[in-house]
């Protein structure tokens, strides 16, 4: 894989820690670098270039090996048609895919053959569904305006890429997603911007999000993400205006992805019908600790909020480092520790086992990047500990859980 920065990292959270007693907790925001049940309308959150990128060496075997879940027998049309495409009422397997454009050396055949092969990949996991998160782009934690940036791919290129996704059979997600390079300096991330008119910030996001929205209806997307761990912004009547605007333009589900320290502390006050967690719950145990353990660590942190089924309840995004100590905080990808592929492996066990059990909505694993090729094996000198694709215990277990026989939460209530 190419080198980059890692995607995520964790911030301290002095008021969860003192709330919850959880001094072990590190941090709880996830941040990409360059790089309970909802409640519809009110409250939601309670009960063909030469530039393709190559691996490098690792000490885990390839993931082009006979292992490898893209490796699967099938002809060319099969290749690129999901088995048990996603209707209404069943689990979305998931995976975000997270896209930096790089216009001046990626043609649109480029881009085109990339979505296939992603895709193609997605489905020898068993997956269903896709969520294309891709960053838009802020001055400072104060900047009334929000746009575009040269990372940030066009409507037209977004557009192509949905389509191959969807002609495969995948239930597609949009989601713009507020990048933090220009955040960094002051230790700032998405969830604590204060615009110095919220009025102009929410204003100016509408422009942004308008052709967007466009290919979002056009490709026939089950959903748009209108924001993604916004906690500052939570309650804001600015919101009520943009989901009625994005729900005007758009015949799919409307969501929002709240971070998991808001979801489990506070009610998320968000005119939408759809709530996606974002959940990075610090577990502390061993690296050698069971799958048990952290199926009660994940229950323990889910029961602050509600006990018992959560079928409004979808997890957005969750992953996890292969590497030791990483259970106390699977959100810091910036440390590069030894790599411990039993680690990840373990979480993601876990995490499916508590979805069925509680019987959520499904599971989006962070990420595989976009320019990547999922067929080759991480580079552990310069890839994020984050990356799944060619670790092979990790991908046994995605594949073990996106195969099982959860049918998923079935037509859930809306009150």
């Amino acid at each position: 894989m190419r080198s980059r920065l890692p995607l995520l990292a964790i911030f301290p959270v002095s008021v969860l820690s003192l709330v919850l007693g959880t001094p072990f907790v590190l941090g709880d925001h996830p941040v990409r670098w360059e790089s309970g049940s909802a409640i519809p309308k009110i409250a939601v959150g309670d009960a063909g270039d030469s530039d393709t990128p190559k691996g490098g060496a690792a000490d885990t075997p390839s993931a082009s090996s006979p292992s490898s879940p893209s490796d699967s027998p099938a002809s060319p049309a099969e290749a690129l048609q999901v088995a048990k495409p996603w209707k209404k009422g069943m689990a979305q397997w998931g995976v975000q895919i997270y896209w930096e454009e790089e216009k001046q050396k990626r043609s649109g055949t480029f881009i085109e053959a990339q979505a296939g092969k992603q895709a193609k990949y997605l489905i020898g996991l068993g997956a269903n569904s896709v969520s294309v998160s891709f960053p838009f782009f802020i001055e400072n934690a104060t900047s009334n305006k929000l746009s575009a940036g040269a990372k940030t791919p066009s409507p037209e290129r977004l557009e192509r890429v949905l389509k191959i996704f969807k002609d495969a059979g995948f239930r597609t997600t949009v989601r713009p997603i507020l990048d933090e390079g220009s955040l960094e300096q002051s230790n700032g991330w998405r969830g604590n911007i204060e615009p110095d008119s919220r009025s102009a910030w929410f204003a100016s996001y509408k422009q942004f999000i308008a052709p967007y929205l466009k290919v979002a209806q056009d490709t026939k997307a089950d959903t748009f993400v209108i924001g993604t761990e916004l906690n500052s912004l939570e309650g804001d009547v600015g919101w009520d205006s943009l989901v009625t605007y994005a729900e005007k333009d758009f015949s799919g589900e409307v969501a929002y992805d709240a971070n998991w320290d808001n979801y489990v502390t506070r009610r998320i006050n968000m005119p939408v019908s759809h709530l996606g967690v974002d959940a990075y719950f610090p577990i502390k145990v061993p690296d050698t600790a069971p799958v048990r353990d952290l199926v009660k660590g994940w229950n323990d942190w889910l029961d602050k909020k509600a006990t018992g089924p959560l079928p409004n309840i979808l997890v957005s995004e969750t992953g996890i480092g292969a590497m030791d100590g990483a259970y106390h905080a699977p959100g810091d990808f910036y440390v590069k520790r030894a790599v411990n592929p039993q680690v990840q492996a373990k979480w993601y066990d876990a995490v499916c086992q508590v979805v069925q059990e509680r019987k959520m909505q499904g599971i989006y694993w962070w990420s595989l990047w976009f320019d990547d090729d999922p067929n080759t094996k991480p580079d552990d000198k310069v890839a994020s500990r984050l990356d799944f694709a060619g670790r092979p215990l990790s991908e046994k277990a995605i594949k073990s859980c996106f195969t099982s026989d959860y049918a998923g939460p079935g037509t859930a209530p809306t009150s």
